[in-house]
């Protein structure tokens, strides 16, 4: 048996449920924060459990750390003498490694410290038994979640708790002059998927409007053809590996081959957008890359997935579906052509 505390974006968790119920037979859940972190206890060992999600990660379990100790919370500074004695017991797990120290904390609980007074302590204690404290790259991270009346510790591989970032909350800068908030969803979408778009040369942006997109693959010096009948950003018209196109796609025609990256943030039906993508598919090379976000407008969105998917298959294949955490009322698909 192995217990495990599981974030999904706001609302999502029962999505995220679902489908572990559908992973690992005889798994059990404890909400511990409403629609987005909840208590998971699986039947299987920690591997055999961690064998089950990787092998078919999860759409919405955004983040899943393992739960090795659970402290009683007292409200005072007994919790962080809890916590750093936990560390320094834990001593061989740590020496000579790069360690990340992750804390999220439910809005009622009763532990009294701040993230980052919590880190310092133990960022503290890691360096007086000879470990790294990082922020990124970390080799293990020690994940705390601080619910009402306990604290839940794990110790784990960024990849075995699908994010390096605490709660797989992925942050990345506003910048100046940025087009639109969209552009960190396509940043997501590229360390989910491992990707490099600077590997690309030509992409089609559909449904571009106002441009976020867009913006992202021309300044990783990629030509872009972006399609949308709304107004692109002024500051885009400045370069001239840009090519604009103030029309609906489905009026658009190109030669055969013509793309190798394709990208498509439609606020369209899932239907729609589908017919639209497998409409342009000609105009993409064998082995295309496609990054594609599906709007789930309907109850039922896991059926709307497993529809979009099986319509998308007969000229794609997936290689990953992922709620990520800037997708709101959506998912978004990583496609190769065939």
């Amino acid at each position: 048996m192995s217990q495990w505390i599981g974030t999904a974006n706001q609302t999502y968790a029962p999505y995220a449920m679902e489908e572990l119920r559908r992973l690992v037979d005889g798994v059990t859940f404890t909400q511990l924060a409403a629609g987005e972190v909840f208590l998971w206890t699986s039947p299987l060992d920690r591997d055999g459990t961690l064998q089950a999600i990787l092998q078919q990660e999860p759409i919405f379990l955004r983040h899943m750390q393992p739960v090795d100790r659970t402290i009683d919370i007292t409200g005072n500074a007994n919790d962080l003498e809890d916590l750093s004695n936990m560390v320094r017991n834990a001593v061989l797990s740590f020496e000579n490694k790069r360690v990340a120290v992750h804390i999220r904390r439910t809005s009622k609980t009763a532990f009294m410290y701040t993230a980052a007074d919590t880190k310092a302590v133990l960022d503290a204690v890691l360096e007086e038994i000879g470990a790294e404290p990082v922020v990124q790259l970390p080799d293990i991270i020690i994940a705390i979640y601080a619910a009402a009346e306990k604290l839940y510790v794990g110790l784990g591989a960024p990849a075995d708790m699908l994010s390096d970032w605490p709660g797989g909350a992925v942050r990345f800068q506003r910048e100046e002059g940025q087009v639109s908030r969209a552009k960190f969803k396509l940043l997501e979408a590229e360390r989910e998927f491992k990707l490099n778009y600077a590997d690309y040369q030509n992409a089609l942006d559909v449904g571009a409007a106002p441009g976020g997109w867009t913006s992202l693959l021309l300044e990783r010096g990629l030509r872009v053809t972006a399609i949308d009948p709304a107004e692109l950003h002024p500051s885009l018209m400045a370069y001239p590996t840009l090519t604009y196109l103030k029309r609906n796609a489905s009026e658009v025609k190109f030669n055969p081959g013509s793309f190798d990256l394709l990208v498509c943030d439609m606020s369209w039906s899932p239907m729609l957008m589908c017919k639209l993508v497998l409409d342009l598919e000609p105009a993409l090379k064998s082995g295309a890359t496609a990054i594609i976000t599906v709007k789930l407008m309907h109850r039922k969105p896991l059926q709307t997935i497993r529809d979009v998917i099986s319509r998308l298959s007969t000229e794609f294949r997936l290689q990953k579906a992922k709620q990520l955490f800037h997708n709101r009322e959506e998912i978004t698909l990583h496609l190769i052509k065939k």
